[in-house]
């Protein structure tokens, strides 16, 4: 399973990326307005950083506005992706997109059927929100496996990509149903590595060794 980090501040991605376990960066109109820098910049310092797959959202109501964002976003370096909403006009502009070698992520899927269609319309990455579905009380690790399963049955090349993590139980539960890529916070990020049990052993080695006669 893929790490991507969810995030427009260059620094985590700096941090994210020393690493070596990184691979591969969201964005969203959100993350880059909290930077508070313009977007290309931010953008290509990610790109320069992480090598890997880099999601950048074409913001638009019809199909033809988003090729032409999306073929501008493309010009920005060759590791971008261009984040396509979950819209009858955004899966339109996926197959266009899609034939000129611009990898589309279609982001916004909260349903099985949107995952579905999203895969039927050659989305080389396919983005189902977690955190969102759970505040209102669906049960977002029943769309993470039915994800797994549609691609699994009818061959669909896309990548399902788990996204809007906000606790380790998610990741844990993108592992069991086999979600190629989870997208992180930084926070969770580094989360991951942490556990009481290893601070407090390390801590009694420490403690031991410094007794050790040299």
């Amino acid at each position: 399973m893929k790490i991507f980090l969810d995030t427009g501040d260059v620094e985590a991605v700096n941090q994210a990326q020393d690493t070596g376990l990184l691979d591969g960066v969201t964005t969203n109109p959100s993350h880059i307005a909290k930077a508070g820098r313009p977007f290309k910049q931010v953008v290509r310092e990610i790109c320069e950083i992480c090598s890997g797959p880099v999601s950048a959202e074409a913001v638009a109501n019809d199909a033809e506005d988003l090729i032409a964002q999306a073929r501008q976003l493309k010009t920005i370096a060759p590791n971008i992706v261009v984040k396509i909403p979950m819209t009858v006009e955004g899966l339109k502009a996926v197959p266009v997109l899609e034939a000129e070698d611009i990898q589309c992520n279609v982001t916004m899927i909260f349903s099985s059927t949107q995952t579905w269609l999203a895969m039927k319309a050659g989305a080389s990455y396919v983005s189902i929100v977690l955190s969102r579905l759970d505040a209102i009380g669906n049960e977002s690790d029943i769309l993470v496996d039915d994800a797994v399963i549609t691609k699994t049955n009818f061959g669909y090349k896309s990548q399902i990509i788990a996204g809007s993590m906000k606790t380790q139980n998610h990741v844990l539960a993108c592992q069991r149903a086999g979600v190629d890529i989870v997208t992180l916070p930084p926070t969770l990020f580094f989360q991951l590595y942490r556990h009481n049990l290893t601070d407090a052993g390390l801590a009694q080695f420490d403690k031991d060794w410094k007794t050790v006669p040299e």
